[in-house]
């Protein structure tokens, strides 16, 4: 299994960024490899990171263990509350 992080390096939210950021210093702290797609290098991108997550208006980021959606940064942050971060990755 691999972790996918779908996230945007465009946007004019500060929040999207900051939650981003934190997704992966996470990854990066714990030296857990991960694939970073970013959705503004293609429409396709975008498209298949919706299709994946079954809601047309998903946001980024938004992150995947293999094919298993994991969830979003709102879901990650409650895993981190609980102190079960790495049950969000399904690791």
């Amino acid at each position: 299994m691999s972790i996918t992080v779908y996230y945007s390096s465009v946007s004019g939210s500060r929040e999207v960024k900051q939650a981003q950021s934190e997704i992966l210093q996470f990854l990066d702290a714990k030296k857990i490899k991960y694939f970073a797609v970013d959705i503004t290098e293609s429409s396709d991108f975008k498209e298949e990171m919706r299709k994946k997550v079954g809601n047309p208006s998903a946001m980024p980021p938004q992150v995947f263990n293999g094919d298993k959606y994991c969830g979003d940064y709102q879901k990650f942050s409650d895993a981190m509350e609980d102190g079960k971060p790495e049950a969000f990755f399904k690791l």
